[in-house]
């Protein structure tokens, strides 16, 4: 029955919607939108109207009131709002102690991974070239070198991190 009733509707709501969408200065695929929910409802309270194709004429037409109140009572900015990307200070303290905590696993790396890290990490933005020159090892270690390090690293901090993270 509903299927029947909006394969019947679907033209006419199509037309009635790009009829009055100019009107109020909305898209004809939200005024139909806004119409087939109405129409649920309707058959879900009421079942479904007695003229089906008067009951859809007339829904448009409402709903397309609707958005033009809205539209009026809409106001836009006279500014762009400002957004307020400012972190908190208990995110600074939290990325503070982030980094203090990697800083701290860092330096109990085994090796030379807190030199090839520190490195890597370098403000300098330093290649791989001349970090394997710095730290006296083959250009094609560091790849490899660089990952054994960094696994050791994350198994460092996933305790660490696990720990501090709230259950529930």
């Amino acid at each position: 029955m509903t299927h029947d009733l909006v394969t019947t509707l679907r033209p006419l709501l199509t037309a009635e919607a790009s009829a009055e969408a100019h009107a109020t200065g909305t898209e004809p695929g939200d005024l139909e939108q806004a119409v087939w929910v109405r129409l649920l409802e309707h058959l879900e309270t009421q079942g479904p109207p007695l003229d089906p194709p008067g009951w859809l004429r007339r829904a448009v037409r409402s709903e397309s009131r609707r958005s033009r109140r809205t539209t009026r009572l809409e106001r836009p900015y006279d500014t762009e709002p400002v957004a307020d990307d400012a972190p908190t200070p208990e995110q600074l303290t939290l990325a503070a102690a982030r980094r203090r905590a990697v800083r701290d696993a860092v330096r109990r790396l085994p090796g030379r991974c807190p030199s090839l890290l520190a490195a890597l990490l370098s403000p300098k933005d330093l290649t791989y070239r001349e970090i394997a020159g710095e730290l006296g090892i083959s250009q094609g270690s560091l790849g490899p070198e660089r990952s054994r390090c960094l696994g050791c690293l994350r198994r460092l901090l996933t305790p660490e991190v696990a720990a501090r993270r709230g259950r529930g």
